[in-house]
């Protein structure tokens, strides 16, 4: 009975600690200011799935000229794409549809953008989006950004 007691102590430690820590990462992403939820989906056809399958939740943070995106639901301390200024182009917005409604925030447009190649999608807020496209024609003199 003790034993028993003992692991499931343990393993309820575990678990308050290995959220306690998704918590402290987040904190720290958000400890130098410019971060915004941003769901992203990576390398996608032309014509949009809207299953909502490949949609990763995260935290996007404007560093200079680029946007490090960060999981939500991962330990690791370096952003999982960096995006840099220069080399977005956007391709248009549109609202979630079909089963993306479910697997997106309940208030986020879909970015469809072109980054070195590589087609992908951001999702995120009006308020986020409104930011983002501001920082995107923000760009130094010389440099050519294309908003769709």
């Amino acid at each position: 009975m003790i034993l028993a007691l003992t692991v499931c102590g343990l393993v309820v430690a575990v678990v308050v600690v290995g959220l306690g820590v998704f918590g402290l990462r987040r904190r720290l992403i958000q400890r130098s200011g410019g971060t915004f939820d941003c769901s992203l989906r990576w390398d996608v056809t032309e014509k949009p799935d809207l299953s909502g399958k490949g949609w990763g939740y995260g935290v996007a943070r404007y560093n200079g000229d680029r946007i490090e995106w960060y999981r939500i639901f991962s330990y690791s301390p370096r952003p999982r794409r960096v995006l840099d200024r220069s080399a977005i182009d956007v391709a248009g917005r549109r609202i979630p549809e079909g089963e993306e409604v479910l697997a997106l925030l309940s208030d986020a447009v879909v970015l469809a953008c072109l980054h070195r190649g590589t087609r992908l999608e951001l999702a995120m807020s009006d308020d986020a989006l409104t930011g983002f496209l501001a920082w995107l024609e923000a760009a130094p003199p010389g440099q050519q950004v294309n908003v769709a």
